[in-house]
């Protein structure tokens, strides 16, 4: 897969539940691993990935499981943005990036 932004389902464990969450959103393939990102950290998904960062993510008509991290290299982050809003003010923002290495 190319670098690229794409449509892809993220599945979380509920923190409070413990039942899958899942959660269709724009998502960044990049250097093997995909990116998910968001402005804040209010978003249930962020916040159940973080709690127990064992995820699932369905792309292509295939589901992917893998380990979710927060990325904190700022070139990195600033990467994910421009990747998943080419062109767009947006891209410049700062963002909370969620990396996902696929097993």
């Amino acid at each position: 897969m190319q670098k690229s932004a794409f449509r892809a389902t993220l599945t979380t464990k509920g923190r409070k539940t413990g039942e899958p969450h899942s959660v269709q959103l724009r998502a960044v393939w990049y250097d093997n691993m995909v990116y998910f990102s968001r402005r804040n950290e209010n978003a249930d998904w962020l916040k159940n990935a973080l709690a127990d960062n064992s995820v699932s993510v369905e792309f292509d008509g295939k589901t992917h499981h893998g380990m979710a991290s927060l990325v904190t290299d700022e070139s990195l982050a600033k990467k994910i943005s421009e990747l998943k809003y080419p062109g767009e003010e947006r891209a410049q923002e700062v963002r909370t990036i969620l990396q996902i290495k696929l097993s």
